[in-house]
């Protein structure tokens, strides 16, 4: 018989065994732990980079407990209605080298994996939640997307470089959604920080922006429900329900933002890259059946477009049922997969965001593949050589892929 006050360690060793079933590590091993202890400050130079933008009101918006900040959001107005938007990413290559057993590690699992009682970080938490994490009040080395965004919400102008930084405010993704939703109070975060609640408020701003030509060009709005278990001690306790708010879109629009801007970049240097891919659906006809079923009609190619605007109407129809429509539209256009591309190259790009130049840049803390584009990107930004041969690119796109879909399956 189950232990009803022992939920957690029950879930605990359930994860553990499936982490080692389906290849993943779930321990750091002596050799990562010993080079760990051999680091006791973040990286801040004597070679600190030309862009110190230490003054500007930087913030994170993340989960209520999430510890392993990633990237940092500002955005200012420039003129004829333009906004500038600066995505700042930990730049997690200054402390994890290649060949390291740290980078092993990371390069063996390629991802965190976030389970109902315990998260295996894909680095340790000195690092992924301290020395590479973008704290607050903390002086951090980032690589920043740099983006101006036009009143049609295109990106009219972009740059990648590395910088330094200070993060003003650690803000959740509730409590700043209900403030913009206007369901809520100003954060006393938010308010602590002088100018930061206008320019959250510009932010929100440019992301609708950006979200808008997205859907113009036929990126699916897609919505599902995830509940995650609450806990007393070691028992469950009840359910969170986490749901997409304005908080969270503003965050992801910015990323997917920032990702392609990103890939674009490597390919202006003739860098290759590694592209998240999303294919065209195989079972396209079962979606256009879908379709059928709720009264619209598809055409008989893909047409990503189309499928939005059936998404939208089927939305304004039946709100409550749209989360479980778009997991069955989410199952049938398959899962996405890394491909190593060289530049110039032909890209199938990401069929669900509607775009051909895809990348994944923004969480080198909590995922390999943003490492790579990272060591990329920082090697085009210092003219040095690709740091990576397309062979190398190659096999770390499909484990990658493979990682990843091993650890979607301990997850669940």
């Amino acid at each position: 018989m189950i232990n009803e006050t022992k939920h957690r360690s029950i879930l605990e060793s359930i994860a553990h065994r499936v982490m080692l079933e389906r290849g993943l590590l779930p321990d750091f091993s002596p050799e990562v732990l010993a080079e760990v202890d051999k680091i006791q400050e973040p990286a801040l130079a004597g070679d600190a980079p030309a862009h110190d933008l230490r003054t500007l009101p930087w913030c994170s918006i993340d989960n209520d407990d999430s510890m392993d900040l990633d990237q940092l959001t500002v955005a200012e107005t420039i003129q004829d209605g333009t906004i500038r938007i600066l995505v700042a990413v930990a730049n997690v290559d200054a402390l994890v080298k290649v060949g390291s057993a740290i980078d092993d590690h990371a390069h063996t699992n390629t991802t965190s994996v976030y389970t109902a009682a315990e998260k295996f970080p894909m680095l340790p938490d000195k690092l992924s939640t301290d020395l590479t994490s973008l704290n607050q009040d903390q002086d951090r080395l980032v690589v920043v997307v740099d983006m101006v965004v036009a009143a049609d919400g295109t990106v009219t102008g972009s740059d990648v470089y590395e910088a330094i930084i200070r993060s003003h405010a650690k803000l959740a993704y509730n409590s700043v959604a209900a403030w913009l939703e206007q369901t809520g109070p100003m954060p006393q975060a938010v308010a602590a920080v002088p100018g930061l609640a206008e320019n959250l408020s510009l932010q929100d701003k440019a992301a609708q922006l950006l979200k808008g030509q997205r859907h113009v060009l036929g990126a699916l709005s897609l919505q599902t429900i995830e509940a995650k278990p609450l806990f007393e001690g070691d028992k469950i306790t009840g359910l969170e329900v986490q749901e997409k708010n304005r908080a969270t879109e503003l965050i992801e629009d910015f990323m997917i933002a920032a990702n392609g801007v990103t890939v674009r970049f490597l390919t202006s240097h003739k860098f290759p890259s590694i592209r998240r891919v999303v294919h065209v659906p195989k079972r396209w006809d079962r979606i256009v059946e879908m379709a059928a079923e709720h009264g619209s009609k598809l055409p008989a190619a893909p047409d990503s477009k189309a499928l939005e605007e059936f998404l939208t109407s089927a939305k304004a129809a039946d709100p409550v049922a749209f989360p479980d429509l778009s997991l069955t539209i989410i199952k049938l256009l398959g899962p996405g997969e890394y491909d190593a591309e060289l530049p110039g190259a032909n890209a199938e790009g990401h069929f669900g965001l509607a775009v051909r130049d895809y990348t994944h840049s923004t969480a080198p803390n909590r995922r390999y593949p943003d490492l790579i584009t990272q060591r990329l990107a920082k090697a085009a930004i210092a003219k040095k050589p690709v740091p990576y041969s397309i062979d190398e690119l190659t096999a770390l796109a499909k484990h990658c892929t493979n990682q990843e879909d091993a650890a979607n399956k301990v997850e669940r």
